[in-house]
C-alpha cells in the first residue's frame, strides 16, 4: 500500500511538471478568428493631391459657360479657327450691326457669330449670340465674299469699339477670353489659329481689330 501511494504521488508530481513545461514548450495556438469566410480588410492610405500652379488670369473651367454658346447638335459643325474684329465704331450692338450690314453691305444679316458689347447699346462685356452661330451658317466677317475659308470655317467675334484709338474694356477682354476658351476646347482650335482680322490668311488689307488691340497678350494666354 505504501508502495502504491509513493507511485501515485510521483505520477501527480510528474504530471504537474509536464503541464508547466508543456506551456512553454509548444507554440501558442493562434487566436480564434470568427467568420473566416470574410474578405481581409483593405487599408487605404489617403494620398494628398500635389499642389498645382495658380490658374492663369481670366482662365475658366470648361463647364463654366453660358448654355446659349452651345449650338444645336443637329447643325453643329467643326470650326477650325477664330477671327477677331473691332466694330470701328464707338457704339453699337448686334441689332445695329445687323441693320447696317443688311442695308449697306446687302448681306443677309450681321456678319459675325458673336458680338461683345462695350456698355453703350448693350452691356459692358455682354456676349450676343447672332443668328449665324445659332444656325451654324457661314459668316461674312472677312469681306463677305464667297469661297472665303475664314467665313466658312472660322468663328467671327466682334468687339464693339474703335481700337485704333482706345483699348477694349476689361469686361470685354474677360468675356472674350472666356468665349475663346470655350471655342478652343470644344473645337480643338490651337493658339496659332486665333487671328486678328488683319492677320487672317487671305484676308483683305485692313487695320482690324485696331492698332491698340492687345493681340499678343491675348494669344499668350492660350496653349498651342
Amino acid at each position: 500500500m505504501k508502495t502504491y501511494n509513493r507511485i501515485l504521488c510521483r505520477a501527480i508530481i510528474c504530471g504537474s511538471l509536464l503541464i508547466l513545461v508543456g506551456c512553454a514548450s509548444y507554440e501558442p495556438l493562434p487566436d480564434i478568428v470568427e467568420n473566416t469566410n470574410t474578405e481581409p480588410k483593405v487599408v487605404v492610405t489617403k494620398i494628398t493631391k500635389p499642389q498645382t500652379q495658380p490658374e492663369p488670369e481670366l482662365d475658366i473651367v470648361f463647364d463654366d459657360f453660358p448654355r446659349e454658346w452651345l449650338p444645336p447638335t443637329d447643325v453643329e459643325k467643326k470650326w477650325m479657327a477664330i477671327v477677331l474684329h473691332h466694330s470701328a465704331t464707338e457704339t453699337g450692338n448686334s441689332a445695329i450691326f445687323d441693320k447696317m450690314h443688311r442695308e449697306q453691305n446687302h448681306w443677309d444679316g450681321v456678319g459675325y457669330d458673336f458680338v461683345i458689347g462695350n456698355g453703350t447699346n448693350s452691356g459692358d462685356g455682354e456676349v450676343e449670340v447672332t443668328f449665324r452661330w445659332r444656325n451654324q451658317v457661314a459668316g461674312a466677317h472677312c469681306g463677305g465674299t464667297p469661297d472665303n475659308w475664314a467665313n466658312e470655317d472660322a468663328v467671327g467675334i466682334c468687339l464693339v469699339g474703335n481700337f485704333d484709338y482706345s483699348v477694349p474694356t476689361a469686361k470685354q477682354m474677360q468675356s472674350l477670353t472666356e468665349l475663346i476658351n470655350f471655342l478652343q476646347q470644344r473645337y480643338k482650335i490651337s493658339a496659332n489659329r486665333i487671328y486678328g482680322h488683319r492677320d487672317t490668311p487671305g484676308a483683305r488689307v485692313t487695320d482690324c481689330p485696331g492698332a491698340m488691340f492687345p493681340m499678343t497678350r491675348l494669344k499668350s494666354m492660350f496653349g498651342s
